[in-house]
């Protein structure tokens, strides 16, 4: 029981410290909840220590390594899902520098604005398809490119990408900045 209070404390305890430290507005600006204030604040925060500014590598336990690209701003199409004000769109670059061969479908990326949870963008008008070779095998030494893209408000915004290469790895990476 000791055990599993302890995990729960220290899994909030990172939660907390990650969305304070990267531009979440704090509860003495009136909210209740973590992101639930809006303003400036959170789009000019610092980085958090942990946190990487996008462009940097990330190399995993695994040896898998993981570079996110600087946003770019876009107006999602009339045919887009969900429908959003403004996208912002990033190029992920994935090597596999293993030994063993890495299964793209096992890559999870996830994104907050503000504190608040958004949804990836599927706007296959202009591209931006998701994971669209997800059943692909990446061998070691071989690289593969994606192009995500997440539904932000039309104002600026301070954009945290957390990213996991499988579910079963318990190390993830996350990217943080201004969108």
């Amino acid at each position: 029981m000791a055990l599993a209070r302890t995990c729960k404390i220290m899994f909030t305890t990172g939660l907390l410290s990650l969305a304070v430290a990267c531009g979440v507005p704090s509860a003495q600006e009136g909210t209740a909840a973590l992101g639930a204030g809006g303003g400036q604040a959170g789009a000019s925060a610092a980085q958090a220590g942990n946190d990487l500014k996008f462009g940097a590598d990330h190399r995993f336990p695994s040896g898998v390594t993981i570079s996110v690209g600087s946003p770019e701003s876009f107006k999602p199409s009339a045919s887009a899902y969900p429908r959003s004000p403004r996208g912002a769109a990033f190029d992920v670059q994935l090597t596999n520098d293993g030994s063993t061969t890495y299964k793209l479908s096992g890559l999870t990326v996830t994104a907050t604005s503000a504190g608040t949870p958004v949804k990836q963008v599927v706007d296959t008008t202009q591209g931006f398809t998701g994971i669209a070779d997800a059943g692909k095998d990446v061998a070691p030494g071989r690289s593969v490119h994606v192009t995500l893209a997440f539904a932000v408000p039309q104002e600026a915004t301070q954009l945290r990408l957390q990213i996991r290469p499988s579910a079963t790895e318990a190390a993830a990476v996350t990217y943080c900045g201004p969108a």
